[in-house]
């Protein structure tokens, strides 16, 4: 017969695990609550506040899959409920606050490069989901949306106060069309969920996170731009880099050891 203390135990074991199962899903909630948050701000007109809630849905939704592979707690309910929050935060907030900030002027060209971001993000993160376990995960395939989106969030939050004539909005097309075509593209993008912090170089990672924080506190604008549009042409950087190696092999192949004697035959 159990005694009443070995009850207790059992029923708070219990509530622990679901607390610890439902953390993940809480995280999840706080990211579409930023995607939501930064709607109706963009709404009203004030980007500097509606911005800055993209930032923070990132972050939690670096934090839902963390803590979901930590405690052992990931599921499909887990992985649905995050691609969805992620649509919202990542395709339709920043397709609305790019909107709302620079393209009103443009009319129908304005709402429809919009829309052309929402279905990138949409696509990006549905091929996210069927590729997940069969790719490198040293890379994405194609730019992440929830990097794409702080391009116009940390631009728009740099410059608040936006575009109203039709001839200045027309290079914010850029802003929505071209990250919207890179989460679409197969060029890889470096993915930072490989990094051990158990490694020996785990100091310096803790360093770099400790200046890019100060960094980040000094000067938010310029910080978030330099990191964001940083990534976007981080991947082309590399691109390069690999071309130059590979014609660097092709000119100097590798040859013969200088130990090793040829011998010809005499005639």
């Amino acid at each position: 017969m159990l005694t009443p203390h070995r009850r207790r135990t059992d029923i708070d074991q219990r509530r622990v695990r679901r607390g610890v199962y439902l953390l993940p899903s809480l995280m999840t909630l706080g990211n579409m609550f930023c995607g939501y948050a930064c709607i109706v701000y963009a709404m009203r007109g004030e980007y500097e506040t509606a911005a800055p809630f993209i930032g923070v849905a990132m972050v939690l939704d670096t934090l839902d899959g963390r803590i979901a592979r930590m405690t052992g707690t990931t599921s499909e309910f887990g992985l649905q409920f995050d691609s969805l929050a992620d649509v919202i935060s990542f395709g339709i907030a920043p397709a609305i606050l790019t909107f709302s900030w620079g393209l009103t002027s443009l009319g129908r060209w304005g709402w429809a490069a919009g829309f052309v971001y929402v279905t990138a993000a949409a696509m990006r993160l549905a091929r996210f989901n069927i590729q997940s376990g069969s790719v490198d995960k040293k890379y994405f395939a194609g730019m992440p949306s929830p990097a794409a989106a702080t391009v116009p969030a940390s631009t728009i939050f740099a410059y608040p106060a936006g575009f109203q004539h039709p001839i200045g909005a027309i290079p914010v097309l850029a802003l929505v069309l071209v990250p919207a075509f890179l989460m679409v593209s197969t060029i890889k993008f470096r993915s930072f969920k490989t990094f051990d912090l158990q490694a020996r170089r785990s100091y310096t990672v803790l360093i770099a996170v400790a200046l890019l924080i100060a960094l980040v506190f000094a000067h938010p604008a310029l910080a978030l731009v330099t990191l964001s549009y940083g990534y976007l042409l981080s991947a082309f950087i590399e691109m390069a880099a690999a071309r130059i190696r590979h014609r660097g092999e092709q000119k100097h192949p590798a040859s013969t050891s200088p130990n090793v004697v040829e011998h010809r035959p005499r005639f």
